[in-house]
C-alpha cells in the first residue's frame, strides 16, 4: 500500500525562511550603509542685528554603542578631530575656533595620546558676528564616528545651510576660497580609571612614609599617644582622631586643588605647552631636590608657630599636631604629593579630592596602627642611611618620569627635541645609573657608605637592569607595548631597524609597478603594496594572486589597532607578504586630485574630487559599507571571493580568514 503525504508548503514557507533570513542577516551585518550620527541646528538667538555676535549651535544625536570624536585634540595624534569648514559670505565673519560644549575625554594606547568624545549626545558651538541682516551661511562638517562593539569606523561629510537653522533661504554668492575652523590642538587626558588612580596614590602615600622626614617621626608620635594611654587618657582615641586629622588635611588639599583651578584649568595644566614644560621643571627641581642638591623647607616661623598650636591640649591639639607633622615632612611629602596633584589634572573636578584621599590614608595608617597595636613598634628598623637611598631612588624616578611632559609638549607642537629614540636613551641611562646606585657603585653627598649590598636591594637592582635591557631594543625600533603609554609614537624614531629590514627588495616581489602616493602613504610593518586600485588589480592579475582591500583611514582608531596587534603576528605577516597582492584604500585622505579625475558620485550626487571621498564612494557603490577597517579579498574578475571580515583581534580567526580565501581562489570560487 501506498500512502501519499501531501504538505502544504506555503503554509511552512515562513518556517523555512527563518535560517535563510539569519544566513542573509549573518552575511550582510557590515554590508549595509550606516549613518549612527544626525545632526540638528539652531542660533543663539534669532533676534539680532547687524554688529551683534550670536552662536551657531550643531547638536549631534549619536546612535547607542557608537561615538564621535570631538574637535579639540591634536588633529596629528591619529583619530580624525571634527571640523566645520565655512564657506566665505559677506553677511557674516567668524569669531574665534569651534567649540565642543563638554566632551569626555579618553586616552588611546594605539595612537599613545589623548582624545576628546561624545556619546548620545555632543554639541559644537560657533560664534559669529552678523554684517548683514540677511544672514546666510552655509558649509559642511568633516568628522568621524566609531563604536566599541565592533570595532568599526565611518568618516563624514555632511553639509548645512542657514536654512537647516531656520533662516530664510537666501539666494548668496559665495568665493571658492573656504574658511576652515581649525580645530584647537589641545591634548585631553582620559580618567582611564579613578580605582586604579587611587590605587597610586594609596602607594605613593606609602613611599612617602619611607621617606627620611617622615620615618622617624613613626615612633616619635606613636610614643605620645601611648604615654597618654598610660597617664589614664584615651591615647587609642586620639590616635584615630590624629590619623583621621591627616587625612583631613590632605584631602582639603586635593579639594582646594580642584576648586581653585577647575576642570578647565586642569586640562590646560595636563595639556597646554607652557604647563606641561613647566611641570616638567617642577619634577627636575623636586628630583634634585631628592637627590640632595639643595632641601625644600618652609619657613621655620611658621612651622614652630603651628608647633606651638599642637601644645594645645583636647582635640584642636591633637589636628594641630598633625598639621605639624605634614609641614616638617613638608621638603619630602611635596614632591610625591605634587606629583600626585599633576597627575590628578585630568579635567576631572573629583580626581585631585579622591586621589589626595586615597594618599592621606596610606599615609596615616602607620601611625593609627602602631598607637592600636604599639608591639608592632618593636619590629620596624631604625632609621639610617638607607632613608636617604629611597630618596635618592625617588629623585631618579622623578626625573624619569618628568621626562613624559616635556614629551607631550613636544608631540603637540612638533618640536623634535625628545623623540622616541631620545626620550629612551635618556631612560636607559637614568635606570642604568639607579641600578648602579642600588648596587652601590655610585654614592651622592649624604648617603652612607654601603659595605655590602642586601638581598632586597640585589632583587632592585636585577629588576632595574632587567628593565634597561628590555627597552634596549627599542633604540633600533623594537614595538616596547608595555611602555605605549610613556613613550612617544614609534613614527617620532629616525632610525627603526625593522622596517630597513622589511623594507628590502625582497619584499618588493608583490610590486610589478611603483605606487602611487608611496610617498605619502604607507604600509605598517614594512609591508608593501599599492594605494590605488586600478594599479592594484592590474597586479593581481600579473601575478596571479587574490587582491586583498584595506579600506582603512589614517583617523582609524581600530585600524591601527588591526594592525598593531593582528597584522603583527608573523603567521599573518608571512600571508599578507607571500600569498596577496595589497592594496590600502584610505576613505579620510585628502589630497585632491587633477580635475581631470573628478567625478561626481551615482550614490550622492557630489563631486568626488579627493583620493579620500573616491576611496569612500567606490566602498559604498560597490560593496554597500562604508565602515573601517573593512578587508575585501577579489578574484582576477573582481568577484568577492570570501565573506568580507571587519574588525576582529583573533589571530587565529584573522589567518583563517586569509587562509580560506587563498584556498577559493585556487579553487575559482566566489561568493
Amino acid at each position: 500500500m501506498i500512502v501519499t503525504c501531501k504538505m502544504n508548503l506555503k503554509k511552512y514557507t515562513h518556517i523555512l525562511m527563518i535560517p535563510l533570513l539569519l544566513l542573509a542577516g549573518t552575511l550582510t551585518a557590515y554590508s549595509q550603509i550606516l549613518h549612527p550620527n544626525k545632526w540638528s541646528y539652531e542660533l543663539s538667538s534669532y533676534d539680532f542685528e547687524e554688529g551683534d555676535e550670536i552662536d551657531l549651535i550643531f547638536k549631534a544625536t549619536i546612535e547607542e554603542g557608537w561615538y564621535l570624536y570631538s574637535s579639540d585634540f591634536d588633529p596629528d595624534l591619529g583619530p580624525k578631530v571634527t571640523e566645520f569648514i565655512f564657506e566665505e559670505n559677506p553677511s557674516f565673519e567668524l569669531i574665534g575656533g569651534i567649540r565642543p560644549i563638554n566632551p569626555s575625554k579618553s586616552y588611546d594606547e594605539i595612537f599613545e595620546g589623548d582624545y576628546t568624545y561624545f556619546r548620545e549626545q555632543g554639541e559644537f558651538r560657533q560664534t559669529i558676528k552678523v554684517l548683514n541682516k540677511n544672514l546666510v551661511f552655509s558649509g559642511l562638517v568633516d568628522y568621524q564616528v566609531c563604536t566599541d562593539i565592533d570595532g568599526r569606523c565611518i568618516p563624514f561629510e555632511d553639509d548645512f545651510s542657514s536654512s537647516d537653522f531656520g533662516l530664510a533661504a537666501v539666494e548668496q554668492e559665495t568665493t571658492e576660497e573656504t574658511l576652515v575652523v581649525e580645530p584647537v590642538e589641545e591634548e585631553k587626558p582620559e580618567d582611564k580609571s579613578l580605582w586604579g588612580f587611587m590605587l597610586f596614590a594609596f602607594v605613593t602615600g606609602l613611599v612617602a612614609l619611607l621617606t627620611p622626614c617622615v620615618f622617624p617621626m613613626i615612633p616619635m608620635t606613636v610614643t605620645f599617644f601611648l604615654k597618654e594611654n598610660e597617664n589614664g587618657g584615651n591615647g587609642v582615641r586620639k590616635a584615630l582622631i590624629f590619623g583621621g586629622s591627616i587625612v583631613f588635611i590632605f584631602t582639603v588639599l586635593g579639594m582646594l586643588t580642584a576648586v581653585i583651578f577647575g576642570a578647565d584649568a586642569l586640562n590646560q595644566l595636563a595639556t597646554h605647552w607652557f604647563p606641561n614644560v613647566l611641570v616638567f621643571i617642577i619634577f627636575f627641581v623636586f628630583a634634585l631636590s631628592f637627590l640632595g642638591l639643595f632641601e625644600i623647607t618652609l619657613p621655620s616661623a611658621f612651622v614652630n608657630k603651628m608647633d606651638q598650636q599642637s601644645e594645645r591640649g583636647g582635640l584642636a591639639g591633637v589636628f594641630f599636631m598633625a598639621f605639624t607633622l605634614a609641614l616638617v615632612s613638608f621638603s619630602c611629602t611635596f614632591p610625591i604629593v605634587g606629583s600626585v596633584l599633576v597627575l590628578s589634572t585630568q579635567g576631572q573636578f573629583i580626581k585631585p579630592i579622591m586621589g589626595m584621599l586615597a594618599f592621606s590614608l596610606a599615609f596615616a595608617l602607620p601611625f593609627t596602627l602602631f598607637a592600636i597595636f604599639p608591639d608592632w613598634l618593636k619590629k620596624i628598623p631604625k632609621s639610617g642611611g638607607w632613608l636617604n637611598s629611597v630618596k635618592v631612588v625617588l629623585g631618579l624616578l622623578e626625573l624619569a618620569l618628568g621626562l613624559k611632559f616635556l614629551s607631550i609638549a613636544d608631540q603637540a607642537y612638533h618640536w623634535g627635541i625628545l623623540d622616541r629614540e631620545v626620550y629612551l636613551a635618556l631612560w636607559i641611562v637614568i635606570f642604568s645609573m639607579l641600578g648602579l646606585y642600588l648596587l652601590g657603585k655610585i654614592r651622592l653627598p649624604h648617603d652612607s657608605k654601603v659595605k655590602y649590598v642586601s638581598v632586597g636591594r640585589l632583587i632592585l637592582a636585577i629588576l632595574t637592569f632587567a628593565f634597561v635591557v628590555y627597552m634596549i631594543p627599542g633604540m633600533w625600533g623594537a614595538p616596547l607595548k608595555a611602555l605605549a603609554g610613556y613613550l612617544p609614537p614609534i613614527s617620532s624614531q629616525d632610525f627603526n631597524l625593522a622596517s630597513v629590514q622589511s623594507g628590502g627588495s625582497g619584499d618588493q616581489q608583490n610590486l610589478c609597478e611603483t605606487p602611487k602616493y608611496a610617498d605619502m602613504l604607507h604600509f605598517p610593518h614594512g609591508l608593501q603594496g599599492y594605494f590605488d586600485y586600478d594599479q592594484a588589480i592590474s597586479c593581481a592579475r600579473e601575478q596571479k594572486k587574490p587582491l586583498f582591500i584595506d579600506f582603512t583611514g589614517h583617523g582609524c582608531v581600530n585600524c591601527r589597532e588591526m594592525e598593531a596587534r593582528v597584522w603583527s603576528d608573523p603567521a599573518v605577516m608571512q600571508r599578507l607578504s607571500e600569498d596577496f597582492v595589497l592594496v590600502a584604500l584610505y576613505v579620510d585622505d585628502r589630497t585632491t586630485l587633477p580635475e581631470e579625475d573628478w567625478y561626481t558620485s551615482g550614490y550622492d550626487n557630489k563631486v568626488k574630487k579627493t583620493i579620500g571621498r573616491q576611496n569612500a564612494d567606490f566602498q559604498i557603490t560597490r560593496y554597500n559599507t562604508n565602515a573601517q577597517p573593512y578587508y575585501v579579498i577579489l578574484d582576477a574578475d573582481e568577484n568577492v571571493v570570501i565573506q568580507p571580515k571587519a574588525y576582529d583581534l583573533s589571530i587565529e580567526s584573522f589567518t583563517s580568514f586569509l587562509d580560506e580565501a587563498k584556498k577559493r581562489y585556487e579553487a575559482g570560487k566566489h561568493l
